[in-house]
């Protein structure tokens, strides 16, 4: 048996190819919305996924790292300072990355957090 990949009519670097354009042009439609899920009776809604919940869900790892709450099974938490150190780095480097396009109530909650 022989290998024929890329020996068809043209080698593989004659062969255009296809790439989805990096920029949205300006008549180019919007994409579409997500779509909402049907959820299950009793079943809530997961939070909105926006910078304030990055910035919570990075607070609260933080927290747990430094044995702040339960884990799974209601046991103290183990204490891990690097994890907590690296949740800490994030959110002092969201808070660097994201100067001057933070609403005000997003800044006030990192620097409460921070």
């Amino acid at each position: 048996m022989r290998d024929r990949r890329g020996q068809g009519a043209e080698p593989d670097a004659a062969r255009p190819t296809e790439r989805a354009p990096s920029v949205r042009s300006e008549g180019a439609p919007a994409p579409p919305e997500r779509a909402e899920a049907v959820l299950p009776e009793g079943v809530e809604a997961p939070p909105a996924a926006d910078l304030a919940a990055l910035f919570l869900l990075l607070a609260n790892s933080a927290l747990f790292h430094l044995g702040e709450g339960p884990d799974a099974m209601g046991e103290a938490a183990p204490v891990d300072f690097a994890q907590a150190q690296f949740s800490i780095d994030l959110l002092r480097l969201l808070r660097e990355k994201t100067e001057g396009h933070r609403s005000p109530e997003e800044r006030r909650l990192l620097d409460g957090i921070l």
